[in-house]
Formats: C-alpha cells, sequence, structure tokens
C-alpha cells in the first residue's frame, strides 16, 4: 500500500517507516518541515530499507491510501484540523496518546474522551479513522531486526477500514486485534500510561501486552 506518516521523523514514525518499506509497501515521511521529512528519508534509504520519500505533511497525505497520525497530543487536533480535506477520504490509523507530561505514567482522558474520537469529530463521522499501535514500544520499531513480543489491538466503526488497517499493522511483524467500535479507544489509549510506569517500576524495555484465550 502507500502509507503516509504524519510525523514520520520521530521515533515511532521512524521505525513503522522502515518495517512497512522493508515489507514491499511505499512509504511517505510527512514533516512539517519539508526538507527535515527529505533528509530523513534519505536516512532511511541509504540502509536499504525500500520505497520510502519524505515530504511536508499535506504532501505525504496526497499521496496515500492509508495515513498513520503518529504526532504528540499537544499537536493532535491542530494537525488533523489542517489535514482536513486529505484525510476524510483515506483510511486513518491514529495511534496518539493523550500523555500529560511529565505525568506521562498518569491516565489523562481529554475533552474528548479518546484523541482518536477527538480526531473522527474533527473529520466528521464518515471517517475512517482506527486506534491502534497505542502499546509498542519505538525501541522496539526502531530495530527492522527485532521480533516484536507484544501484540495489538485495533478499534474502528469501519469494520473494512479495520480490517486493512489491521493487515499493515500485522506487516510491522505482530499480531493485531479487531478490538471493537472506535469508542473502544478510550481503553485502548488508557492503557498506554499503565504500560509506562510498569516500565520503569520493574526497569523493564518497552512494557507491551499479550492476549492469551484467543
Amino acid at each position: 500500500m502507500k502509507i503516509a506518516v504524519v510525523g514520520g521523523t520521530g521515533k515511532e514514525g521512524r521505525g513503522m517507516a522502515l518495517r512497512w518499506a522493508k515489507a514491499g509497501h511505499q512509504v511517505y515521511i510527512g514533516s512539517r518541515e519539508a526538507e527535515r521529512a527529505s533528509a530523513k528519508a534519505v536516512e532511511l534509504r541509504a540502509t536499504g530499507a525500500g520505497a520510502i520519500e519524505g515530504g511536508d505533511n499535506a504532501w505525504a497525505v496526497r499521496q496515500a491510501e492509508l495515513v498513520v497520525l503518529s504526532v504528540p497530543y499537544a499537536a493532535h487536533a491542530q494537525t488533523v484540523e489542517s489535514l482536513k480535506a486529505d484525510l476524510a477520504s483515506r483510511i486513518i490509523i491514529d495511534i496518539t496518546v493523550p500523555l500529560v507530561p511529565p505525568n506521562v505514567r498518569t491516565v489523562h482522558l481529554p475533552k474528548g474522551q479518546a484523541a482518536a474520537l477527538e480526531a473522527r469529530a474533527i473529520l466528521g463521522p464518515s471517517a475512517k479513522v482506527v486506534a491502534a499501535l497505542q502499546h509498542v514500544s519505538s525501541s522496539h520499531l526502531g530495530d527492522p531486526d527485532h521480533a516484536i513480543d507484544c501484540d495489538v489491538l485495533a478499534c474502528g466503526d469501519d469494520d473494512a477500514a479495520v480490517e486493512v488497517a489491521l493487515g499493515v499493522i500485522r506487516d510491522l511483524g505482530v499480531r493485531a486485534f479487531h478490538a471493537g467500535p472506535l469508542a473502544n479507544a478510550v481503553a485502548l489509549e488508557s492503557l498506554t500510561p499503565v504500560l509506562l510506569h510498569l516500565t520503569k517500576k520493574y526497569k523493564g524495555q518497552g512494557v507491551g501486552i499479550r492476549l492469551t484465550g484467543v
């Protein structure tokens, strides 16, 4: 698929871009600064990753069939609003978690209950928003040769869009499961601070989740 990663110069975005390119997808890295994204694309191509290009966020979205929102919560609403016209017709995987630094290990519910729900509210009820990938550590994503020892949950109201999202998520090297309607994004996003707490408390390396009995 043609996949845009909005905020693709960050740690999570870089790791996803590498893994998807290696899996055969065409990846477009987006950034507020086109030059920064272009430089990151050159850096990643030098690793032999595959088809990765870079430009500003709007350019990246226009190239893609599926868009990943990988931006800090503080920039989330503004980013979605600025890309509204192009995002409305694409499948969107929103990995944003409403963390409130410095208390990132405490659950914070935003006004819209979840970042993914806030994105859908901005884009309109027909937007194909899928909440996913809040529980995979950037340190695991960033090494394409590292086996990711956790599962991914994805939720959304458009079942066809969720299935497409699950397919590309599995290409990252993880098991992925349909976790219900987009309202369940409240639970998915709220689990991230808990995992961050566990990582610090038990000196883990990007604590994740595993489903049993499936």
